[in-house]
């Protein structure tokens, strides 16, 4: 799975087609978006993020993981969507904050948002124990989302893949 892993971070950033991710503040999601919510599958479920996919912009969304392990809601708008995918992402019981992104293409236009849980350093060694990688194929992005490796190797029984 690693070598997957690694095979998959070398392609997205070799052909140079991936998006980037800037800190955003709440105030600058406006309009409508089709929200992504991947994870809350079992009470320790680490891996919840939520993707804001702006609508009207030519790209598409896609994570790769099967389809019960995320859900969609189309044409949310930005302060529900917000709402909802804070109070998605902090259900953990470790979860102190949250951070929230911008996802920009190579142009430099904003085409969505994540919204990723911080959690309790001494409860995981790290804060932000997420990857998420966004690479772009035509107009569509594909995201992978997974857990750190230290964590996965640390305990594997308990980040098991659904």
């Amino acid at each position: 799975m690693i070598v997957i892993l690694f095979a998959l971070i070398f392609q997205s950033c070799a052909t140079g087609k991936h998006l980037r991710t800037e800190q955003a503040a709440d105030s600058e999601i406006t309009g409508n978006y089709t929200l992504m919510l991947h994870g809350g599958r079992y009470s320790e479920d680490l891996e919840n993020v939520a993707i804001f996919d702006k609508e009207g912009d030519p790209y598409t969304f896609e994570i790769a993981a099967r389809e019960d392990n995320y859900t969609v809601q189309k044409g949310v708008p930005a302060k529900e969507a917000l709402d909802v995918a804070k109070k998605f992402v902090s259900f953990h019981r470790s979860v102190r904050g949250t951070k929230l992104n911008r996802l920009v293409d190579k142009e430099g236009n904003i085409i969505g948002y994540e919204l990723r849980p911080l959690y309790y350093q001494l409860e995981f060694g790290y804060s932000d124990i997420l990857y998420t990688d966004y690479s772009v194929k035509d107009n569509k992005i594909i995201v992978h989302i997974w857990l750190r490796y230290e964590l996965e190797r640390e305990e594997p029984f308990l980040f098991r893949r659904m």
